[in-house]
């Protein structure tokens, strides 16, 4: 899942900075409820609050911020915090679309050689993403970058990929040779890095820290984590077994001498995939009582079966009953209707009401490699076929670590088979023989390479203690720290996802 929307974000940071200045440092006053019984903060916050269902975010994170400042100055914490995380979550919700039209249009013009007035009005009245706030449509700030990613015709134009690279696994020229589900193994080490600023520290308070590792997977194997900073902060874990691998830290902001820095030396063995001998008259039958099927089967939040999602997966697979065949045809359908691009997940994940990211992309037609990946389990899950959206990272485009999500489907007698939408989309992104392309799909349909760390095994995995529910976070991965600060002037969660880094190689 591509989070470089971080970096976008922080060109606005001093804008969410200064209505969030006093939150929590003006002089004491008494609250002096008015004739109806509220007090001037409670009508601040009951104005943000109807700014927001009106879809007026920008204005909602001002009320918010007033509020947020008179309970402080009363003197009322709790309810100065609550303001605070709403304010956050209101401009969570904006953050992401930072162009109005001519913007939108400047953007398109200036990444998208001679593209028409046709084309570009026609992007931006029918495809392209876009929020309204105070009655103005808002475009995604990476609005350039989708309309490529529809049109591999422009995209193959300036597209840098290394596609032999991308494809040693699936090109290999012994591929009939590899036995057993998993085989070729690769052994990583490497160090992840969380490295915050003095400045952006808050100055008193309890940071809590939830901080990523790898997860222990049939394909990922002898995992270790050696060399934890601060270990007389950590609370819970190092876990690095069960459905997602991270360590738990609750450290004084008045503990931190100057920058925050956390460190890990990781160390695994990652496997390649390799399910292409699937004989689906050999797939059993589920245990429909078993609680890890009545798990990947269900609704989550973003995982989301709708009466829509089972008729369109019913339409997919039409007579075909054999979940393996099933799931077969759902990735090629992903991949032949869904073109990857960027999406809001900020937004997404602080909107209210909730819109699911599967159904996201069912309704709107965009989607990044988690979208699309969980868009394939809810349509396997709506037939009855237990699938879950695993990630991490993936070393798969260069050495380079870089965010990823794929899918996995569970089948009797094989167990859980991996696939991957969308590096099988890449295929699409560069000029090569049909041949190799459909080779290269056909391998990510059923295999996976070992370029891959694993953090969790699905999207939304809980972990002990849990996220704060009131808390302004992004919920769906782990990929990058979750911090709760109750102190903190700015959203520290949000703006830190630069701060946190992976150096991974492969070892001899």
């Amino acid at each position: 899942m591509d989070h470089r929307f971080v970096t976008a974000l922080l060109v606005v940071s001093a804008l969410l900075l200064s209505f969030a200045a006093g939150c929590t440092g003006i002089t004491e006053e008494k609250k002096v409820p008015d004739a109806s019984g509220a007090s001037p903060a409670d009508e601040a916050y009951a104005r943000g609050l109807a700014e927001y269902a009106d879809a007026n975010y920008r204005i909602a994170e001002k009320r918010f911020a007033e509020a947020c400042a008179l309970y402080a100055g009363a003197g009322d914490s709790d309810n100065a915090q609550a303001a605070r995380n709403a304010m956050f979550r209101a401009n969570r919700t904006y953050i992401e679309y930072q162009f109005d039209a001519a913007g939108a249009e400047a953007a398109l013009r200036e990444k998208v050689s001679g593209i028409t007035d046709e084309k570009i009005t026609d992007w931006l009245e029918n495809r392209a993403q876009t929020i309204v706030s105070e009655n103005e449509t808002l475009y995604f700030y990476d609005v350039a970058s989708d309309y490529l990613y529809a049109h591999v015709d422009e995209m193959q134009k300036i597209k840098s990929i290394d596609i032999d690279y991308t494809a040693r696994y699936a090109w290999s020229e012994t591929p009939s040779g590899k036995t057993g589900l998993y085989v070729n193994p690769v052994h990583y080490a490497g160090v992840e890095l969380l490295e915050i600023p003095h400045e952006m520290l808050p100055s008193s308070g309890m940071l809590k820290i939830w901080y990523p590792l790898p997860v222990e997977t049939d394909s990922q194997r002898n995992v270790t984590v050696t060399n934890l900073s601060c270990p007389d902060y950590i609370v819970a874990g190092p876990v690095t077994t069960g459905v997602i691998g991270y360590v738990y830290y609750e450290i004084p902001a008045e503990a931190v001498n100057g920058d925050l820095i956390l460190s890990a030396d990781i160390d695994f063995v990652s496997y390649e995939q390799v399910f292409d001998d699937i004989d689906p008259a050999q797939v059993g039958e589920y245990n429909t009582s078993d609680p890890e099927y009545l798990l990947y089967t269900t609704s989550e939040r973003n995982i989301e079966i709708t009466d829509a999602i089972r008729q369109k997966a019913k339409e997919i697979v039409g007579n075909e009953t054999n979940p393996h065949l099933q799931a077969q045809l759902i990735y090629r359908y992903i991949i032949e209707t869904y073109p990857y691009s960027h999406v809001p997940h900020t937004s997404l994940d602080a909107r209210v009401p909730k819109v699911a990211e599967s159904t996201y992309m069912f309704e709107t037609g965009h989607g990044d490699c988690g979208t699309q990946s969980m868009l394939f389990a809810a349509l396997c899950r709506s037939l009855g076929i237990p699938a879950r959206t695993p990630g991490g990272y993936q070393m798969l485009l260069s050495e380079d670590a870089g965010t990823h999500f794929w899918s996995e489907y569970y089948l009797p007698g094989y167990g859980w088979v991996p696939n991957d939408v969308t590096v099988a989309d890449a295929g699409d992104w560069v000029t090569i023989p049909d041949e190799k392309r459909t080779v290269f799909k056909d391998y990510y349909a059923t295999n996976l390479d070992p370029a891959r760390l694993i953090i969790q095994k699905n999207v939304d995995t809980p972990m002990d203690p849990a996220l704060p529910e009131d808390a302004a976070l992004f919920r769906l991965a782990r990929q990058y720290p979750a911090i709760v600060s109750d102190t903190a002037e700015y959203d520290l969660a949000l703006f830190s996802g630069d701060c946190f880094s992976i150096s991974i190689a492969a070892v001899e």
